[in-house]
């Protein structure tokens, strides 16, 4: 003989407490299991997919320059940037990564700090004179470069060219600060510039085909955060050679179904990816519409050249040179160029979900 699952109304009152259950449990700041299993999940409302167009964040992040010199800024995060905010969150694009458009005029300095959540540079405007300085050593920020700023590593950023420099800070602040309440992850520089200690290219130098025996990390400056293990080393991922590694793919590879040809960015110390242990970036060339599919992850993208669109559960999301867009979790997506090819940023959480074996990924026909 089958049973029969219980109506909402039976449901409540077989799990109805006695008055004196109830008092203890209130008192002593307790609740039953089943009056707390569906809150679990619904702390940060559902990620949404949007959109933030470049015309649009050019003329915020050029107000934003006029406006408030970076001397002006309060001691802290002392950075002139644009944050994208999605509709489901006050504060970033996502819950796992933060992506902000930052600012440096002719002469100015953004001041030296360092925290510990992983951070990365991908140049919009740059040039050889546009400097971020990390660990001792000056990167120079060349357009669509991407630099690496290492957890716990001193960085500032020295604009000694003649025009406005900016480009995409991405971070996994979300995470840290709110997923993980580190609080105590920051520190501010006793000077505004940090010294240059190394000369330019040797951190690249220590992680090409020559690498030193034993430990690779040296710290000029020692200080309370340094960490338990060695973090992605200082980088300067120059975007010609990318390109030219992307230009290589297509000709000599097939394409991946859901991301054409597509190159990710590896951590200099394996080699390998992620860049970082909670995000990972690739490089992307669309040169025909991708098929559609889904994973439980975050990915955002940045549109290094080209137009077309990404369509998101039957949304299109059409998008130009230098937009910035979210595909949220779970959503059916798939990229459509509009020309001959685009070139996109992606960047995803996916390597927090892998490291907690959650990560899944199908295909709407699977």
């Amino acid at each position: 003989m089958s049973q029969t699952e219980p109506d909402e109304q039976e449901l409540e009152e077989q799990l109805e407490l006695s008055t004196d259950t109830r008092g203890i449990l209130e008192r002593h700041n307790l609740r039953p299991l089943w009056e707390v299993e569906d809150d679990f999940g619904n702390t940060i409302d559902d990620l949404e997919a949007d959109i933030w167009k470049w015309e649009d964040i050019q003329a915020a992040i050029d107000g934003v320059e006029d406006d408030v010199p970076i001397a002006d800024l309060p001691p802290g995060f002392q950075r002139r940037v644009a944050v994208p905010i999605n509709a489901s969150f006050g504060n970033a694009i996502s819950n796992t990564i933060y992506v902000g458009v930052q600012t440096v005029s002719p002469g100015e300095t953004a001041p030296a700090h360092r925290h510990g959540a992983n951070a990365l540079r991908f140049t919009i405007d740059g040039s050889e004179d546009m400097k971020t300085v990390v660990a001792g050593e000056e990167f120079p920020m060349a357009d669509n470069d991407l630099i690496t700023t290492p957890q716990w590593e001193w960085h500032d950023h020295v604009n000694d060219s003649d025009e406005t420099a900016a480009w995409l800070d991405v971070l996994d602040l979300p995470l840290v600060l709110d997923s993980l309440n580190a609080r105590n992850t920051f520190e501010n520089h006793e000077l505004e510039r940090q010294p240059v200690t190394k000369t330019q290219g040797y951190w690249g130098s220590q992680y090409g085909q020559g690498r030193p025996e034993g430990a690779s990390k040296d710290k000029d400056i020692p200080g309370p955060f340094e960490g338990i293990r060695e973090a992605t080393p200082p980088h300067r991922f120059k975007w010609s050679e990318m390109l030219k590694s992307l230009r290589q793919r297509a000709e000599n590879a097939n394409p991946d179904p859901y991301d054409g040809y597509s190159l990710s960015y590896v951590n200099p110390a394996t080699g390998s990816p992620p860049l970082f242990p909670t995000m990972s970036f690739r490089a992307q060339l669309l040169q025909e519409a991708t098929d559609e599919h889904f994973h439980n992850t975050t990915e955002v993208y940045f549109v290094v050249e080209g137009e077309g669109a990404t369509h998101v559960d039957g949304e299109a999301l059409e998008w130009g040179e230098r937009d910035i867009f979210v595909v949220p979790p779970d959503a059916t997506h798939h990229h459509e160029p509009e020309d001959e090819e685009a070139i996109l940023l992606g960047m995803t959480d996916r390597p927090v979900f892998e490291a907690m074996n959650f990560y899944a990924e199908a295909s709407p026909s699977s």
